[in-house]
């Protein structure tokens, strides 16, 4: 099982540049529990969803990619938007309405426990950015790796105009990194947090932390991957056609958690002990779900059988 803690908000997304917007169910940690669901994996999201008329197109989302929303809490504050504008090449900038909404207003007692049988739990994106609900999800992140029972995952998706002054940022993302078995992080999240700073030595710095497995995607110039060990795995990109980007990253990240539990690797030591030619087989799994995402519009990741016949065409 795994547990996927964050925000679950609508993305106004332009369909084609210029254009009006239209609303679609979105935010990270939402992506990728929807993905890693349709890849077949049992999946809790851990979400505040609105109760509010936006808050039922979020749910209904949901329910339709058959997550468990047992670990859901319902409040009336106002669902958060996210503005999703397309450049010439199909990727997309934001803007964010976040203030006062929903995602943000985790408590203790909300996070006291999670779903039965969970063994995956990831979190990242604002969620662990805007207070007061990311100083709780960290000191959520800091007792489950302490009792180290759980495989813990992290992706801080920055966005800088919610991340505030960079050395408070880099100081929280660097608490959760030490909390996490696998972070994955984009080139662009790197560069911002370590502007002077090579992504493969900021990667190696992070694993220097405690981390498994450190993962930085690399847009059109593919991933890689650093182990404990010190080992450097590198995959290239794969080339489709652009609709847009928007759930890429997402979509990356649900089919790097995938790949790892196939492989079997659902406890730190487990991680430790893939063989670099595994690890690579799990990058391919990722950069192949992200890439059938760009082809479609929105944040719409492959079911697993979709993956499977795209995969054995190749």
């Amino acid at each position: 099982m795994f547990a996927v803690l964050g925000e679950a908000l609508l993305d106004m997304v332009q369909t084609q540049r210029g254009t009006t917007y239209v609303a679609r169910p979105g935010g990270g940690p939402f992506n990728i529990a929807v993905g890693l669901r349709r890849l077949g994996h049992p999946t809790a999201l851990l979400a505040r969803i609105s109760t509010r008329g936006l808050g039922g197109i979020v749910r209904a989302h949901a329910a339709r990619n058959d997550l468990d929303l047992s670990g859901c809490i319902d409040t009336d504050d106002q669902t958060t938007l996210a503005f999703a504008s397309l450049d010439e090449a199909g990727r997309a900038s934001y803007d964010f309405y976040v203030e006062g909404t929903a995602d943000w207003g985790w408590t203790p007692a909300e996070l006291a426990t999670l779903p039965p049988d969970t063994q995956v739990f990831h979190t990242g994106s604002l969620t662990t950015a805007l207070s007061p609900g990311a100083d709780v999800v960290l000191d959520r992140m800091e007792r489950l790796h302490a009792q180290g029972q759980v495989l813990l995952s992290y992706d801080p998706n920055i966005r800088p105009a919610l991340a505030g002054p960079r050395e408070d940022a880099v100081r929280r993302v660097e608490r959760f990194v030490a909390t996490a078995h696998v972070v994955k992080a984009s080139d662009e999240d790197l560069a911002w947090l370590y502007p002077d700073i090579d992504p493969v030595l900021a990667a190696r710095r992070w694993s220097a932390h405690g981390p498994r497995l450190v993962v930085v995607t690399r847009g059109p110039q593919g991933c890689l991957a650093v182990t404990r060990s010190g080992a450097l795995v590198e995959r290239d990109s794969a080339r489709v056609d652009v609709v847009d980007t928007i759930g890429a990253g997402d979509s990356f990240e649900s089919g790097l958690l995938s790949g790892l539990v196939d492989a079997g690797a659902t406890t730190p030591d487990l991680v430790d002990g893939l063989a670099e030619s595994a690890v690579g087989d799990v990058l391919d799994r990722a950069v192949l779900t992200s890439a059938m995402t760009c082809q479609r519009a929105g944040a719409d990741p492959p079911s697993r059988a979709e993956y499977d016949a795209r995969r054995g065409a190749e």
